[in-house]
């Protein structure tokens, strides 16, 4: 009799085991699923290649972009009527001033990052009306899927946008999580600054945390505010260098 006990019970004990590896095995399957298809979300931020039909790669830290080479609304008109821009001219802003409303005007730029960090954002702009530097000298900017997106000093104080639910929010206007961008001086020649805060300049700065495609918006603010070039170069390269690497253009692809 014991030995017919202990036959039934061995089986029943190796049933039991090899039940008990199975939902292991099925558990960890699932959990190694799961954490993959966190990862691709993450790669992605959110962002199909396909929905904004093309894309400019980031090279070596670096993003150079010619400003009118992109798709434009009414508002936007092409200019060649001056020497220092490059490409087929500038883009100049000619429809109604959006000084409090961003998003009049959107045109966005998708950029594909590799090399992840903190990257310094300029552009190569003017006011091309009038000899006042302080007015058509400024345009929205905006990165809605990065990891941060903020205004710095040189002592190391930084403001964030209005509407990003960070603080301390700039002097002036600033919106839905939108800087006003402006640069400085009364001589209009085409220069590269990119400010934000009024009488309080903060240098630009955004952080893309891991590899995929991330959204540069420019929307419209003051009319008559010309705009050539866009640059963003990690903040560890020097200007002077990212702006001669900058000579040669990011490229614009189509998505597959």
């Amino acid at each position: 009799m014991r030995t017919l006990c202990f036959f039934p019970l061995f089986i029943l004990c190796l049933l039991l085991a090899c039940s008990t590896e199975d939902v292991d095995l099925e558990e960890k399957l699932i959990e190694d699923n799961i954490e993959q298809e966190d990862e691709e979300a993450v790669d992605e931020q959110g962002v199909d290649c396909s929905d904004v039909g093309f894309i400019f790669e980031e090279s070596n830290g670096i993003i150079s972009i010619e400003f009118e080479n992109n798709n434009f609304s009414e508002g936007w008109e092409l200019k060649n009527d001056v020497t220092n821009v490059s490409g087929q001219g500038y883009m100049q802003w000619e429809g109604s001033p959006s000084l409090g409303n961003p998003g009049n005007g959107l045109v966005t730029f998708p950029l594909k990052i590799t090399d992840t960090g903190t990257y310094k954002f300029i552009w190569k702009n003017s006011f091309r009306k009038g000899s006042n530097g302080t007015e058509h000298n400024d345009s929205w900017l905006r990165f809605p899927n990065a990891k941060d997106f903020f205004g710095k000093k040189n002592d190391g104080s930084v403001v964030y946008p209005s509407g990003s639910g960070k603080s301390p929010n700039p002097h002036g206007a600033s919106k839905d999580g939108w800087f006003k961008i402006y640069r400085s001086g009364n001589n209009n020649d085409f220069s590269w600054q990119a400010r934000t805060s009024d009488n309080d300049a903060h240098d630009i700065y955004v952080i893309f945390e891991t590899p995929g495609v991330y959204l540069l918006e420019v929307s419209a603010r003051s009319d008559f505010h010309g705009i050539d070039r866009l640059l963003l170069y990690k903040e560890n390269i020097s200007q002077e260098d990212a702006l001669n690497a900058a000579e040669t253009f990011s490229t614009k692809k189509d998505c597959d």
